[in-house]
């Protein structure tokens, strides 16, 4: 999966540092797409001696070096670098660079958050850095404002040698699970029964946790569980959300094109009988 980068390692801790000779800075423009460049198939990140803006945010360090985020949105341009979506370097890099891929995510996830929070939604006041730890304040109330996770979970529903695989409607083509976001006052394992019937009409029962996985794309948490389908798991597919809702055979089973994901492992497992 994508933060399975051992023996690297990412290190998240916040510092309050400014960058130096030799440390990246991650480009994004007002769209969210992110300046790189490429050597020999692998990423090549943007550094301190490219960006020279005033403000810059210190990200996290995944071995020695150390990432920051440069606050400036306005358009840059260097000689064989591109802006490119986080949905196209996923698929363009995802066989060579897992590390980096892993790197731009989690920088996409809280160049999200700073991008999203400018002004206090308080008092309007303009929000500043905190200096000791990863938030927001308002000088003028004091609120401080911390990175958003938004929860969500991946369902591997199954009926005997069967699982349920589904397709979206709009946005990722390729065969999937059924996933959603926890509502306020809910537990995961609610969240996994009430997606699952929402999405598919299925009821189910023996929920059992998997895996989880950070997934900076949508700025989640995803937690993958298990499940087992009640009576004969007819389905009754919510068209709005989904174009394809079966029960498909473990033989069957067409996985995802790379092995980035939770819900892309979570199938793998289940086609090969673990």
């Amino acid at each position: 999966m994508i933060q399975d980068i051992s023996p690297s390692k990412l290190r998240n801790e916040y510092i309050a540092c400014c960058p130096i000779a030799g440390d990246k800075i991650f480009k994004f423009n007002k769209d969210g797409k992110v300046l790189l460049g490429e050597n020999e198939g692998r990423i090549v990140f943007t550094d301190i001696s490219d960006i020279k803006d005033a403000k810059t945010v210190y990200l996290f360090s995944v071995d020695e070096d150390r990432f920051f985020l440069s606050l400036n949105d306005s358009d840059y341009s260097k000689e064989g670098f591109e802006y490119y979506t986080i949905r196209e370097v996923r698929d363009k890099y995802s066989e060579v660079s897992l590390k980096e891929i892993y790197a731009v995510f989690t920088a996409y996830h809280l160049w999200k958050w700073y991008s999203d929070n400018k002004y206090c939604g308080k008092c309007k006041g303009e929000l500043r850095l905190g200096e000791k730890e990863r938030s927001l304040i308002c000088p003028d109330c004091n609120n401080v404002i911390y990175p958003r996770i938004n929860p969500a979970v991946i369902v591997g529903v199954t009926k005997g040698d069967s699982i349920l695989i589904t397709k979206y409607r709009r946005g990722y083509g390729h065969s999937a699970l059924v996933a959603g976001f926890t509502e306020i006052g809910e537990t995961l394992e609610e969240t996994v029964k009430r997606e699952v019937k929402e999405e598919t009409g299925v009821e189910v029962t023996n929920i059992r946790y998997y895996k989880s996985q950070p997934w900076g794309m949508a700025q989640d948490m995803l937690v993958g569980f298990y499940c087992d389908a009640v009576g004969d798991g007819a389905i009754h597919m919510d068209e709005g959300e989904l174009k394809y809702a079966e029960w498909v055979k473990r033989e069957d089973i067409e996985l995802q094109p790379n092995n980035l994901s939770l819900t892309n492992e979570m199938m793998k497992v289940f086609k090969d009988g673990k």
